[in-house]
């Protein structure tokens, strides 16, 4: 398991989810963003759902997805619903 697998709520399956979209580190997760490195994996994953979105941002700011601000669960909501227009 690469330095990832330490943020909170990545895992095992969200950690190869993010190696196959082409980041394999903190600091490329870091670069990328929780928002792009969702997209990456939708590109390539159909069933990725708002909560993988959560646990992205909140391994971003280093808490458990479940913590995150009501507004930041707002904006990453209308983000998401956003994706699922196009």
């Amino acid at each position: 398991m690469s330095d990832m697998g330490n943020l909170p709520n990545i895992g095992r399956a969200l950690e190869e989810k993010l190696k196959q979209a082409g980041i394999t580190s903190r600091e490329e997760f870091t670069e990328v963003g929780s928002k792009n490195a969702f997209l990456r994996i939708k590109s390539m994953d159909e069933s990725a759902c708002l909560n993988m979105l959560y646990a992205l941002e909140g391994a971003m700011q280093g808490i458990r997805w479940h913590y995150l601000s009501e507004e930041d669960k707002n904006d990453l909501k209308k983000f998401f619903e956003s994706q699922m227009l196009i």
